[in-house]
């Protein structure tokens, strides 16, 4: 069976399961795209491999596993997803140490996870594709909404009160407030709203 290349096209919101977000991956020179339901901690921390500017002050899981490998010796090289069953996504992740592969079973939202940080690629099967994958566009948020986070900063809970479409550009802010309420954010691991305040920034 011949293997297609996926890039990552975008995270939104699930339409069908409350709390989980869609991973759509897209063909690479083709236009089928394959929609992956995954949880909101998964979603998160690709989200934030993928943002260049936003870094967490302490390391995510994801983080920490490839920091532990590359101490190790150990490179992810290449992620298959290899199965579809009932619904569900199967991942192997093809890890290579001292020239010796090996392939280790993992769920596909932590195998994208770490091909993002190991900037490995990642590709799946045209059965699967075939299967699972559509035609129709997806329309992906620019950046993920909905987690949940407990913000004790006084700027940040009068932010969050404002109406959306309020706040949507953060007009009434100047650059040293936006820069602080940015810091803020990341301290508080709300990378919802640094994405937004980053965006804003890099604007200006």
């Amino acid at each position: 069976m011949s293997l297609k290349k996926l890039n990552i096209r975008g995270i939104s919101y699930s339409q069908t399961q409350n709390g989980a977000y869609a991973l759509v991956l897209k063909e690479v020179d083709g236009n089928r795209q394959l929609p992956i339901v995954i949880g909101a901690f998964e979603a998160q921390s690709i989200a934030i491999a993928l943002e260049k500017e936003i870094s967490p002050p302490r390391p995510l899981t994801h983080d920490l596993f490839k920091s532990f490998a590359e101490r190790f010796g150990i490179v992810v090289k290449q992620v298959i997803i290899h199965k579809l069953v009932d619904g569900v996504f199967y991942s192997s992740l093809i890890c290579e140490r001292d020239k010796i592969e090996e392939i280790i079973d993992a769920r596909t939202s932590d195998a994208i996870a770490l091909a993002v940080r190991f900037k490995a690629p990642v590709f799946t099967y045209e059965n699967i594709l075939e299967e699972a994958g559509v035609q129709q566009h997806i329309r992906p948020d620019k950046e993920l909404r909905s987690f949940d986070s407990e913000e004790d900063d006084d700027t940040l809970e009068n932010l969050l009160s404002i109406p959306d479409d309020e706040k949507q550009g953060f007009e009434h802010l100047s650059i040293d407030e936006l820069n602080k309420m940015l810091h803020e954010a990341v301290t508080n691991e709300n990378y919802e709203l640094a994405a937004r305040l980053r965006d804003e920034v890099s604007k200006r």
